[in-house]
Order: C-alpha cells, then sequence, then structure tokens
C-alpha cells in the first residue's frame, strides 16, 4: 500500500522532467561540469520511511543548504544569547552574497546569506580550523544518519575563486564581527559547502529537523527542540532568499536551497523533503527543485498554516474484532501525512488479517489526497487476497454523491462492517 504514496511521488516527478529552464552555477567552475539533467526527489516520513524517485542516489555539494545546520550547531554549542549576539534573524532584501552588514548593529542580518554563513561557522567551538570543521562534518553526518564525505574538487575550485567570500570575511572582521582569523574561517566554510550529500541525504537530514533534533532513522537526538525552533523561524523568513516571500506563500514549508541544486523542506512533526535538480533560477534556486516543492504542496496539503486539527496520533486505535478481521480508528482532520502512516502501518501488520476495517466514524475533515489513499487501500489489499472496507457514517471520508468515484465498500457502523467481514470468511 505504501506505492500510493510511490505513485503520487513519480507522477509529481514526471510532471516536470521537461522543465529545464535555468543554468547550472558556474561561478564555482566545478559546479558547470555536473550533468544538468539530474532529478531525484526523496520524501522522509517522521519515524524514517523514505519515498524516492528518480536521481535520489546522485551526490552533489550541499553548498547553503550548510547554513541553517551550521547555525543550529552554534545554536546548541554557545547558545542562542550568544549568537544573536553576533548575527541577526531578519529578511536581508539582498542577494544572498552581498558585501554587506546590518548599519546599526554591524551585524550579518541572517544566518542564511553569506556574510551570516560565514560568521556562524566562526562561532562554532574548535581550537584549530581541521577541529571546527569535525564538528561540523559529525554534526551534518549525524544529520542524516550516514558518514558524508567532501567534494576535494569543489573544495579546491570554492577556494580558488572564493574572492567574494574573502571580501565579506574581511568586512566581518573590521567591524569585530568574526571570531577568528579570516582566512582559517573561510577554509571551513569552503570545505562545509563542499560536503556530498544525495536528495535522501537531505530529506533525513530535513526529518531530524521535523523531529525536533531526533535522527527518526538512528534514533539518535542530534540537538534539541528549542534549537529547531529557532532554525526552522529564520529558514521560513530567510531560506529562500529573494524569493522567501512567494515560497512561504505557496509552498509554506520552513526550506533552504543551495547552488549545487539541491532544496531540503521540513514540515515539522510530519516530514522531510530533498530535492535535487542542478538547473537554478537567477536567484539561486533550483527550477525544477521549486516547481516539485510546489506541487507536493499543493497536492499532499503540505502547507504549514493549513488549519487542521490533526492530532498527533491519527491512529486513534487498533484491534482485532475476530478471527482474521482488524479494525484501525482513525481520528482528527486527516491530510498527506496522517494517511500515510495509516496506509504504512496497515502494510506492515498484513499477515495478522485477512479483513480490514478503517473506522472514519471521528474523522473531521480530509483532503482529497489522503481520501484518494485511504479509499485506495482497499486496492492494495486485493493484490494479497485481503479485503477492506469502511466506516464512514457522515460521508466525511467519501461523501454519498461520490461514491461511485472511489472502489469503497461502505458501512454506517464497525458492528454492520464486522458483521460482512464475518460472512466474507465463512462463505
Amino acid at each position: 500500500m505504501a506505492d500510493l504514496v510511490q505513485r503520487y511521488l513519480d507522477q509529481i516527478r514526471a510532471e516536470h522532467v521537461a522543465l529545464r529552464e535555468g543554468a547550472l552555477a558556474d561561478y564555482i567552475p566545478e559546479l558547470a561540469t555536473v550533468d544538468p539533467d539530474g532529478f531525484g526527489v526523496t520524501l522522509s516520513s517522521s519515524d524514517g520511511f523514505v519515498y524516492e524517485s528518480g536521481d535520489t542516489a546522485v551526490e552533489f555539494t550541499i553548498q547553503s543548504i550548510s547554513k541553517p545546520f551550521t547555525y543550529a550547531l552554534a545554536l546548541d554549542q554557545i547558545g542562542e544569547r550568544a549568537v544573536d549576539a553576533r548575527i541577526g534573524v531578519e529578511p536581508s532584501g539582498e542577494a544572498f552574497n552581498e558585501i554587506s552588514v546590518d548599519k546599526t548593529t554591524k551585524t550579518p542580518k541572517n544566518p542564511m546569506i553569506n556574510a551570516g554563513a560565514i560568521a556562524a561557522v566562526s562561532l562554532v567551538p574548535g581550537a584549530t580550523p581541521d577541529e571546527r570543521f569535525n564538528r561540523i562534518h559529525e554534526f551534518y553526518s549525524a544529520c542524516a544518519g550516514r558518514r558524508l564525505d567532501v567534494d576535494l574538487d569543489v573544495y579546491a575550485s570554492e577556494k580558488a575563486t572564493g574572492n567574494r567570500n574573502r571580501a565579506i570575511a574581511y568586512m566581518l572582521t573590521s567591524f569585530g564581527a568574526l571570531q577568528g582569523d579570516p582566512d582559517e574561517v573561510l577554509d571551513v566554510y569552503f570545505r562545509q559547502c563542499s560536503i556530498k550529500v544525495t536528495s535522501t541525504d537531505l530529506a533525513r537530514m530535513a526529518a531530524t529537523l521535523a523531529r525536533g533534533g531526533l535522527n527518526p532513522l538512528t534514533g539518535r537526538r542530534v540537538t534539541d527542540g528549542q534549537v529547531v525552533r529557532r532554525t526552522l523561524s529564520v529558514m521560513v523568513t530567510c531560506g529562500m532568499y529573494d524569493a522567501a516571500g512567494d515560497w512561504v506563500s505557496a509552498v509554506g514549508m520552513p526550506a533552504k536551497s543551495g547552488v549545487g541544486g539541491g532544496i531540503a523542506a521540513v514540515l515539522p512533526g510530519q516530514l522531510g523533503i530533498g530535492v535535487y535538480s542542478p538547473r537554478l533560477d537567477a536567484k539561486g534556486n533550483s527550477v525544477r527543485g521549486v516547481a516539485v516543492c510546489r506541487s507536493l504542496s499543493t497536492r499532499l496539503g503540505l502547507h504549514f498554516l493549513t488549519v487542521s486539527r490533526e492530532t498527533s496520533a491519527t491512529l486513534r486505535a487498533v484491534y482485532d474484532a475476530g478471527p482474521r478481521i482488524r479494525v484501525y480508528e482513525i481520528q482528527g482532520d486527516l491530510l498527506f501525512a496522517g494517511a500515510e502512516q495509516v496506509l504504512r502501518t496497515a502494510a506492515r501488520e498484513s499477515a495478522g488479517f485477512d479483513v480490514a476495517i478503517l473506522d472514519g466514524t471521528r474523522v473531521d475533515d480530509i483532503n482529497d489526497t489522503a481520501r484518494d489513499m485511504l479509499t485506495g487501500m482497499r486496492a492494495g489489499l486485493a493484490e494479497d487476497g485481503k479485503e477492506g472496507y469502511l466506516v464512514d457514517p457522515d460521508g466525511r471520508v467519501v461523501p454519498a454523491e461520490r461514491r461511485g468515484d472511489y472502489d469503497a465498500v461502505v458501512f454506517r457502523t464497525v458492528d454492520d462492517a464486522v458483521a460482512a467481514a464475518r460472512q466474507l470468511l465463512s462463505d
């Protein structure tokens, strides 16, 4: 039944394959050598289960997607007050590589532009550049759930062509906004931008933020909830550079892009998204990546300001109502993440029943994506020789006038569904 979610992901990716607008980032020469048609999309649920489509094993450099993670590490290591003294949290209204600081405080305006990111590197504790980088490298790897490598060719290319970042670093030093030697800080910054990831790594890193700092794959707590809240807040307002306002309105998830072609997006408490496609728009964001995230948000109902009373446990109860008959009680406002949880739970337990009854009596509201997924459960069960029934007395899951549009056997009460299941099994 997870195939239903996989089909959604494959379909959305396929709709954007023909989109070939934009250009590779050529101001870092090594980035101009990548395959421009690479395209991978990954979703990671809050419990670590991933759905992958396309080139999800292709490694690329993390670039500016590193910024929120180094910012989070600085917050974790030295505290919010110390970080706030060096880096602001306001949108800059300028290009990501602008050589500027806040006119009043003489500090970078936020940690998602280069000035703020370089300052954040300088705040990570370390007696030497190597020690500082190793701390950053370990943090990224802990968020991804695997040891990440560094692309040495991209690192050399960044270092050879990074004069604008050198200007930023020396400007920060002149204002007393940078801790440490600017060349040493920059060397760490170039290395962190050259760490290699896949779209699946990004989805898992985003899912770690979605879980408040707990990596759902490894079960390791990487940082705490307060750090994550501050990090996600700044990602909402500053993560997509000059397109942040449009992104929040249309997509509605904290996110960060990178000129390597990646985007990481977070739906707090629910999932992480990683996208890779290296052609960039004029603002430095992946053209396909932005388009895919728009589609995912719209089709799956992922905007974080969607008004929902979805509870922390979509599944209210699971119990057996007789031999080989299992009932799944669902509740609240059901969106994509809740429906995905129900389907995957039923698929995991399918060896223990022949008839699954989905009790939607306590469903308050449901969007079309969740409706399609839940009513599609019957077809998934049929492939394994099993049956699925729906209890929907008020027509919230499947309105009476639309029953013909869905493959669903609907009952008014659980008792009626159980009786029909017993009759089916006795025939």
